[in-house]
């Protein structure tokens, strides 16, 4: 399953953004990270470099 990040929790740091393999992670508002779930390829770098644990696979 794709991962998915909990904005709420999210620092805008961009650790997941530059971890992922394939660049399917993008920055939206608020520096916020967001991921394009039709590119993920379920890789998991993001969900272990984020130092706020806010991204889980999607359920």
């Amino acid at each position: 399953m794709p991962r998915i990040i909990y904005k709420n929790e999210c620092i805008g740091c961009g650790t997941c953004q530059r971890v992922c393999l394939v660049g399917c992670i993008k920055e939206g508002e608020n520096r916020k990270r967001r991921v394009d779930i039709t590119a993920c390829v379920d890789c998991g770098a993001c969900q272990f470099a984020c130092p706020k644990k806010c991204i889980l696979e999607q359920e």
